[in-house]
């Protein structure tokens, strides 16, 4: 059985993996790189390909998926809502970017057509062998999928979190009879904070702005962490106006359709009747000058309506910008949180409002990364993947001399066979 490594090798996104099933692959992800440009992984022909598994709506793992389908197709299995919010996403993508991408919307379309809905915990068989794609804990519909064939027993985690957040539950922790695991490293060398402390410390620290006549900027991702974060305010009864921008409003209209996905339906629907819904430029002019909280993609800064907000909220001292997403190196959050500056009219200005950082990370940290590296069997052999900074060879180092595993963070390209 082999495993080929095409993308998220030592760094964070265009996640993409296959594992033959017989004569053809099975490929796991084909996601693009958002960063300073757009990137996509490395190649691998349409009639290799027996099937695509989408293990979460997010583009750094979906983004470069419609590629197989400008002709012809193959069949593409997920966790609903993931093909839903991955329409959501892309359509996105192309409107922003569009000039960047091999496919057209047309293509994303076809894609759309070979989708396969499956359960969690329901074994499917694909080429020579199956796939069984259990919960991931990381937004609505994430998976991490078990793969067998020839005998061997193969298990990608995707992104994954095995805590509980006020959106899903901590992911399925089946780790055990495996060959092999590729596995996140993204924060190999941080811990997240306990939720509940950090829940209470964001909720007041939001009121103490709002309730000084500031208004509160979270730029978050359009997927998962926006609806999070309001229901974060919904379950402690926050009672300043909340305004949703962007595609958040679009993935919270979906996910109120996709109930079974959510671990507290009722929060949620709470959450979705106490936001402001903005629609158009005029809401947005009059929820940056509201004291209140404005959750508004992108969650890095790159784009998206953050970006009219920011040039609104950074120049006051009573107002505060909370970062609560992940910021890749470079990227204008990140920039933002280490230098205090952002750049408005192509120019690199200071910032007066308060600036913060809350980790309400959906993946896993360091502590749940190295406990389910103790959880596995000495003969697992281990591939860190999705890490940035020099994170995926830190746990590999990690796992080999504290475990005694197997482990290693391949680079693009690498074949392995198991």
């Amino acid at each position: 059985m082999k495993i080929r490594f095409m993308g998220a090798c030592q760094e964070v996104g265009r996640s993409a993996f296959a594992v033959s099933m017989g004569e053809k692959y099975l490929v796991l992800d084909y996601g693009v790189m958002v960063n300073h440009h757009v990137g996509f992984p490395m190649h691998i022909p349409p009639k290799e390909v027996e099937a695509i598994v989408l293990t979460h709506a997010h583009l750094d793992h979906v983004g470069s998926a419609p590629i197989f389908y400008i002709a012809g197709g193959v069949p593409l299995y997920g966790v609903q809502p993931t093909f839903n919010l991955t329409n959501l996403i892309i359509k996105d993508f192309l409107k922003l970017s569009g000039y960047y991408a091999p496919y057209e919307y047309i293509d994303l379309q076809t894609m759309l057509k070979h989708q396969r809905d499956l359960q969690y915990k329901q074994a499917t068989d694909i080429g020579n062998g199956s796939v069984t794609l259990i919960n991931a804990g990381h937004i609505p519909g994430s998976a991490q999928a078990i793969v067998q064939s020839d005998g061997k027993r193969i298990l990608y985690t995707g992104d994954f979190n095995r805590q509980p957040t006020r959106l899903v539950d901590g992911a399925d922790p089946e780790y055990k009879n495996l060959d092999a695991i590729v596995m996140e490293g993204t924060y190999a060398m941080e811990d997240h904070p306990i939720r509940d402390g950090l829940e209470k410390e964001f909720v007041q620290k939001v009121t103490e702005v709002v309730e000084g006549g500031g208004t509160v900027l979270v730029p978050a991702f359009g997927v998962g962490r926006s609806q999070e974060l309001l229901s974060v305010l919904s379950a402690y009864h926050f009672e300043h106006p909340v305004f949703v921008d962007g595609m958040a409003l679009d993935a919270m209209d979906l996910l109120l359709k996709h109930p079974a996905a959510l671990r507290d339906a009722g929060v949620f629907e709470r959450a979705s009747k106490m936001a402001h819904w903005v629609d158009g430029w005029n809401d947005r002019r009059r929820a940056a000058k509201t004291p209140g909280v404005i959750i508004s993609p992108a969650g890095m800064l790159k784009g998206g309506a953050s970006v009219f907000y920011m040039e609104n909220v950074a120049a006051k001292k009573q107002n505060a910008v909370f970062m609560v997403s992940f910021q890749v190196p470079g990227s204008p959050g990140r920039i933002l949180l280490e230098r205090k500056k952002f750049v408005i009219h192509g120019r690199a200005r200071p910032v007066d409002a308060r600036i913060e950082r809350f980790d309400f990370s959906s993946h896993g940290g360091k502590r749940e990364l190295e406990q389910t590296l103790s959880d596995l069997d000495k003969k697992t052999r281990v591939f860190v993947v999705h890490g940035a900074e020099g994170n995926c060879k830190k746990l590999a180092d990690w796992a080999s001399k504290e475990l005694g595993l197997n482990a290693s963070a391949p680079k693009t390209g690498d074949v392995v066979e198991i």
